[in-house]
């Protein structure tokens, strides 16, 4: 081995004699099982685990995690070339990193070479926490999708036929105010009132109902939720005549980003949207097709995720974070109002009194183990942003070292400015005359492939996914718009 590639060359981290022996003897004694799409290497050193692990699973991809810069430049013949690396000097996050190499749905297993914890101790130890982290959120969303992804597929449709103008926006200086739901919002409304001519408040759909009985109206809604309960978050915004609940498109305050899978109200046709694509190929080439102008914000598993990475694109100014529990206060999930009130109340009797309820839904959500998940994912993207995300409010911990919101803010530069672009109507099929031409061509069958299949619960073979793209399209996308 060559003991110049270490930060330190008294250490050795593969065997003196036969350090692919090793290797081979270690990968045989994983037990690995078939059919992993993505292999993620802890430190392995100069990388003689590689090329077994590709001769034993030739359908995997690699990637390697780096505890030391000095493996940079490996020999050839113990790492082969074209293989992704992350360093500690590489200017990502474990977590963009990881992110940027491996899609969504994909099964990953992380394979340590163990040798590098006794080399590198506690910073093998932070790598190896953010990569667990990933998998968490990877394995979330898979199981998310495989519950959730035929009703996504179903929004999309609708929500594209429903499309009559797009956002465009030109990015600002100007601070802005994400809302959540969490109960912590209602004590941050008085704090909210003081600021609020001077910022820009971009308000999750879910916490909608609490600012609207607080008295404030947000400047832009965000909507990801594709579960048929989350238009219940809307309906009272949208019907609300105050903001011209004739349907008049682009009236004050009903300007609202939308995933375009997002489950909506119909009556939000009327609406300009905001475009969030996933970034998925299917999604691009569909949009694209159509003509919708989108930006593309990666789905994060909860609204308020997505509002932050919305709220960067949107202004270069400080960003204020409200309403953030990510946990449940005693039985309380929820700012009040809340969406979903209704449903507890509606189903209260003498034997399920509403505040039965309560507690067990406030006891499965703890139990879920999302707000873990979630808290975890904002603590690695805040730690990218210093001094530019300000708590107001009893947030959770996460944000304890973030600078409290001063008194008073400051709403220097430019206010941002906001155009409809008016859509066309496209010629029947046109979407999905180009996916079907993307599956016939190579270069992008596959990853259509891997894409569609788990939203369409496991449905194999180019030709099955395209027949029920086509149906999906055919029942929900209801008329085109005009």
């Amino acid at each position: 081995m060559n003991q110049a590639l270490l930060s330190d060359p008294g250490v050795r981290l593969h065997s003196r004699y036969n350090p692919s022996g090793e290797a081979e003897r270690y990968l045989e004694a994983l037990n690995l099982p078939e059919g992993i799409d993505y292999f993620i290497l802890l430190e392995p050193g100069l990388g003689y685990l590689i090329a077994p692990l590709k001769k034993k699973c030739p359908g995997a991809k690699v990637v390697a995690l780096h505890a030391d810069r000095a493996f940079r430049n490996p020999p050839s013949e113990t790492a082969p070339r074209g293989i992704p690396a992350w360093f500690p000097d590489s200017g990502l996050s474990v977590r963009e990193f990881l992110e940027k190499e491996i899609p969504d749905s994909s099964s990953i297993r992380i394979i340590e070479w163990r040798p590098s914890l006794r080399v590198y101790g506690e910073g093998y130890l932070s790598v190896l926490s953010e990569t667990v982290d990933f998998i968490k959120r990877a394995g979330a969303n898979a199981r998310t999708e495989k519950n959730f992804g035929r009703r996504w597929l179903k929004n999309f449709f609708k929500n594209v036929s429903l499309m009559r103008s797009a956002l465009l926006f030109r990015p600002a200086a100007s601070p802005v105010v994400i809302t959540g739901s969490g109960p912590s919002l209602e004590d941050s409304l008085p704090s909210l009132f003081e600021m609020r001519k001077e910022v820009f408040i971009l308000a999750s759909s879910s916490s909608l109902p609490a600012l609207e009985a607080g008295g404030l109206e947000p400047d832009l809604v965000i909507a990801t939720d594709g579960g048929s309960w989350a238009p219940l978050h809307l309906f009272a915004w949208v019907r609300n005549p105050a903001r011209g609940g004739d349907g008049t498109a682009g009236a004050a305050g009903r300007l609202l980003a939308i995933n375009p899978c997002a489950a909506v109200p119909s009556q939000c046709g009327a609406f300009p949207f905001l475009v969030l694509s996933d970034g998925s190929l299917w999604q691009s080439l569909i949009l694209k097709e159509l003509g919708v102008p989108s930006l593309v914000i990666p789905q994060r598993g909860t609204v308020t995720a997505s509002a932050l990475e919305l709220a960067l694109n949107l202004s270069s100014g400080n960003i204020y974070l409200a309403g953030m529990d990510l946990s449940v206060r005693d039985l309380r999930s929820h700012a009040r109002p809340y969406g979903f009130d209704h449903l507890l109340y509606g189903r209260a009797s003498r034997l399920n009194p509403a505040y039965s309820q309560t507690f067990t839904r406030s006891d499965k959500i703890r139990g879920g183990g999302s707000h873990e998940v979630y808290a975890s994912w904002f603590k690695s993207r805040i730690e990218t942003l210093p001094d530019r995300i300000f708590s107001l409010g009893n947030n959770h911990p996460v944000f304890k070292n973030l600078p409290k919101a001063p008194p008073t803010v400051s709403g220097a530069g430019a206010e941002f400015q906001f155009r409809e672009f008016r859509l066309k109507p496209p010629p029947p099929g046109l979407a999905l005359d180009a996916l079907d031409r993307a599956f016939e061509d190579p270069r992008f069958s596959g990853t259509l492939q891997k894409e569609l299949s788990p939203l369409l619960g496991g449905t194999d073979g180019a030709d099955l996914i395209r027949n029920e793209m086509r149906n999906l399209a055919a029942v929900y996308g209801g008329k085109r718009r005009g």
